[in-house]
């Protein structure tokens, strides 16, 4: 399928705003920095349903935990185990990457906290991005 739209860089604020709260507003969740559009799947993660507290932030320690604990719901992986991560792969490659479309990605992923460029990062690694639409 072909991206019609360029992929967006969002800062925490700004996914934020996607949340579900509001009707009519897309609902974006991110995953190891990535931001999908959730919306088809609003009975799960819209207003009042049961996966909303993942929503409008990065969860991916949410997701790799399986928690909804909020003090799970950061972008920070450090401490998880083995299996937890390979959990978090299956989920991000089966569920998020197999089934929503790639709407942007957090700063914190392309970013470091000072601004630099984040070596680790490789847009060709994900599905639907046209480098040169990008950059």
């Amino acid at each position: 399928p072909p991206a019609e739209t360029p992929v967006r860089l969002f800062t925490e604020p700004e996914l934020a705003r996607y949340d579900g709260q509001q009707e009519g507003q897309p609902i974006y969740l991110a995953v190891k920095g990535v931001v999908f559009d959730v919306t088809s799947g609003k009975e799960f993660y819209g207003k009042g349903a049961p996966y909303n507290a993942l929503v409008g932030k990065d969860s991916t320690r949410g997701v790799a935990k399986m928690s909804l604990d909020p003090a799970d719901l950061t972008h920070d992986i450090t401490g998880l185990t083995e299996e937890e991560l390979k959990s978090l792969d299956d989920i991000f490659n089966n569920v998020y990457k197999a089934k929503y479309p790639i709407v942007g990605y957090t700063s914190r992923r392309i970013l470091n906290e000072d601004g630099s460029p984040n070596l680790d990062f490789k847009p060709e690694d994900q599905p639907h991005f046209n480098i040169k639409d990008e950059f």
